[in-house]
């Protein structure tokens, strides 16, 4: 029997940090391309998970699939469950904010959302749903390290991907959030409830503005270097512990 209903890992197959793309297959390719000797752990409903070493330290990779309720499922199984201790999302998202084009990474300080999940946890009460400090530090010095523009800020963590209310982005604008995605708030949110640490990167796919966007290849193969600050950070905040 193994010890979660979503994660077929034995206790000890996860290592204490785990990067987590929504897309399975994005997490197949951030280990062929960056970790050593990965070993897969997990397929149960192709939710793609592996373990390996990056620069002799171990981490794991685990796709969440989309969407704040499957990406806190799995969230919460790696922390209550698995023990892991950072959880890094790696993700798309899509720009409000009208100067950050296609490819552009931002660092969510912080995510808004119109979900309730926060609330459920927070006794219906507004929860601010924050990175953990030391480890958006770290990226913020490993961007400046890799002489890589970052975005710091807000972003907004959406239930809706195809969402019929049209003055959302505008709202969003007006408030100075850098873009919408929809995973990083229920994360930050098991993250405080389980007292583990979180943060999240992401790689602009889409322009909301423009209509630009990338393909799927793209989405799956061409965000390296999002995942090669992600990791960088990590090594940083190992570092200073």
């Amino acid at each position: 029997m193994t010890p979660t209903p979503h994660l077929e890992a034995e206790l000890g197959a996860f290592a204490d940090t785990v990067l987590l793309p929504g897309d399975p297959l994005r997490a197949r390719h951030i280990a062929e391309v960056f970790l050593d000797d990965a070993v897969q752990v997990n397929a149960v409903r192709g939710a793609l998970g592996f373990t390996g070493t990056h620069r002799g330290e171990r981490v794991s990779v685990l796709g969440t699939g989309m969407g704040i309720p499957s990406a806190s499922i799995y969230a919460t199984e790696l922390a209550q469950v698995h023990g892991v201790r950072r959880l890094v999302r790696v993700g798309s998202c899509g720009a409000v904010r009208r100067d950050l084009g296609v490819r552009s990474l931002v660092l969510a300080a912080g995510a808004c959302t119109d979900s309730g999940v926060n609330r459920n946890r927070y006794g219906g009460m507004d929860f601010a749903a924050i990175a953990d400090f030391g480890l958006l530090r770290a990226a913020a010095e490993a961007a400046e390290a890799l002489d890589t523009p970052v975005h710091v800020g807000n972003v907004h963590s959406a239930d809706l991907f195809y969402d019929p209310r049209a003055d959302r982005v505008e709202v969003m604008a007006s408030m100075g959030v850098l873009a919408v995605e929809m995973e990083a708030a229920g994360i930050y949110g098991v993250a405080a409830a389980h007292g583990v640490r979180a943060l999240t990167v992401l790689t602009v796919s889409d322009d909301l503005h423009s209509g630009e966007q990338l393909t799927s290849q793209e989405r799956e193969r061409g965000f390296d270097a999002m995942v090669r600050l992600a990791l960088d950070a990590v090594h940083r905040d190992s570092a200073a512990r």
